[in-house]
């Protein structure tokens, strides 16, 4: 029998779906994608209210839920709604790529330091979000300039903002999803280093499609990138990971705690990624990418209840 929390979120995921075919559909000149745009976004709420509850009950639990859900919704989750919400209008407007990911990266990165803050205190949560970004400029610049650790790459086609030639939604990714990864792994940082390689499994190709950053290396593996990059982003992660856990004084077992989690956001970055793949003629990147997050969290999450 399939637990309720993930029949819910299936079936929302489902109708965001409808939603970005339609979206596919309208860029292709087809005018019926428009209703499913306008049929998957209402959808996906609903169901990710009331999707365990499809019979007599549904109008019930979904006003009850409803109410509960704006007396609970705390900072953190809006700005992981409208991290999401910024996501949706790109198949519309491709050309606003660039726009739209540094605000949805931006409302992330929000969300990220809205909940550790509400775990650690305003403090912590800021020299977790210093340490991380910093760490992850300082390695994005030097491995922009010497190949080192991620192989040979550069950012010069980038579009702005940039911070040292480091488009700025970099280091506030670094920042993200290192906790996510935590949360999901329930507090162990090479779990979660390994959570964020398998995220960049469809940046790779997803964020070279858009000439964000350009590979020149001699031995590419996925999307030119070589293996070194997935053992350095995997290196990177662990690192950044562990030392915002020491920071923090917590150990992430989101786990084993009640109630959703910014681990949540691992889980609409394995939907929207792929997405994103699609709309750029990716079709083999997007299934590998689903297949590897998917994965990635189905051991982070055994492993993490042990």
């Amino acid at each position: 029998m399939i637990p309720p929390q993930l029949l819910r979120w299936g079936l929302a995921f489902a109708a965001l779906g409808l939603a970005f075919l339609g979206a596919l559909l309208v860029i292709r000149g087809g005018d019926f994608g428009w209703r499913l745009i306008v049929l998957g976004l209402p959808l996906s709420l609903l169901l990710a209210l009331a999707g365990d509850a499809l019979d007599a009950s549904f109008s019930r639990v979904l006003a009850k839920r409803w109410r509960a859900l704006l007396q609970f919704m705390q900072p953190w989750l809006w700005w992981l709604a409208l991290s999401v919400a910024l996501k949706i209008p790109v198949p519309l407007w491709p050309e606003g790529f660039p726009l739209l990911g540094l605000l949805s990266t931006a409302a992330l990165f929000a969300s990220a330091l809205s909940f550790a803050a509400e775990r650690v205190g305003w403090a912590r949560a800021g020299a977790m979000a210093l340490f991380a970004c910093l760490t992850g400029l300082g390695v994005e610049v030097l491995g922009s300039q010497t190949g080192i650790p991620f192989g040979q790459y550069s950012y010069a086609t980038s579009p702005p903002p940039t911070v040292l030639t480091v488009p700025l939604m970099v280091p506030l990714g670094w920042f993200a999803f290192p906790l996510a990864g935590l949360l999901l792994s329930g507090g162990r940082p090479w779990l979660a280093g390994l959570l964020i390689m398998l995220w960049d499994v469809g940046l790779e190709p997803l964020m070279t499609a858009q000439r964000y950053w350009l590979w020149s290396d001699p031995q590419p593996l996925w999307a030119g990138a070589p293996v070194q990059n997935f053992l350095g982003w995997w290196a990177v992660g662990t690192l950044i990971a562990w030392g915002m856990q020491r920071l923090s004084g917590e150990r992430w077992a989101a786990v084993r705690t009640p109630g959703p989690s910014f681990a949540l956001a691992y889980f609409t970055e394995a939907f929207f990624l792929p997405g994103g793949l699609l709309l750029v003629g990716r079709p083999l990147e997007a299934g590998v990418t689903l297949l590897a997050m998917l994965l990635g969290a189905a051991l982070a999450l055994g492993v993490g209840r042990r």
